[in-house]
């Protein structure tokens, strides 16, 4: 992988409004509304399960390399969610208890890491986000290089500085600032779909199905 090292200190952020209008959204119903094609990753786990919004601050760094995560919260907006392409890198974690405690001081919205994380059982106790490729132990290197807010590969998706980030128990999805109140229409239409299904199980005992059956009539399924 080949990193630069170079730190763009700002970016244009969504407004605050665009953001919290995905708050109490599911991700699965915001993924539905993009196609099916929204969600990073399911490699990329919850590590506590706690809810994750806000606009994505990206950083490269190579394998096991922690330089500039610490620049990132250093210098991130409250409500910024740090997002690491640590490559994938299984062996040496990029943070860990004393980093997420830095991030909670400073206001930020969680970590979204493409790599390894330790301190395990206390950021599982934190009431803060953090979403990863897996857990190691072995500490991180601090000798760069790195790169800031240029666009990065997370779970196999290019994530922008200013994306929009959504997360929970069912995973993560990034939205475009300039799709967002498109998507946000669409997933609320999804909801109100989806409740109306939950209505007739509960008051009939019983689904439209009658898709289904018009899909197995069409493709001339055997029925014996």
């Amino acid at each position: 992988m080949n990193i630069g090292y170079r730190i763009i200190k700002d970016f244009k952020r969504p407004e605050n409004g665009l953001i919290q209008a995905f708050a109490g959204v599911p991700v699965p119903n915001i993924g539905d509304s993009m196609n099916r094609t929204g969600a990073i990753s399911s490699a990329i786990k919850p590590l506590n399960g706690k809810r994750l919004l806000g606009t994505a601050y990206t950083v490269r760094v190579p394998a096991g390399d922690n330089l500039l995560f610490y620049y990132a919260i250093d210098q991130a907006h409250p409500g910024d969610i740090i997002v690491v392409d640590g490559g994938g890198f299984a062996e040496r974690a990029l943070c860990g208890e004393i980093m997420a405690e830095f991030a909670i001081a400073r206001g930020l919205g969680g970590f979204v890491v493409d790599g390894a994380v330790r301190d395990a059982e206390e950021l599982s106790a934190k009431d803060f986000p953090v979403f990863t490729r897996c857990i190691s132990p072995n500490g991180p290197y601090k000798n760069g290089p790195g790169e800031i807010n240029v666009p990065v590969v997370i779970g196999g998706r290019v994530i922008c500085p200013g994306d929009i980030l959504v997360g929970d128990r069912d995973g993560l999805v990034c939205i475009r600032p300039d799709e967002a109140e498109e998507v946000i229409l669409k997933a609320k239409k999804v909801m109100e779909k989806e409740q109306g299904m939950m209505d007739s199980i509960h008051s009939k005992g019983r689904l439209d199905l009658g898709w289904m059956y018009q899909k197995i009539e069409n493709d001339a399924c055997t029925i014996e």
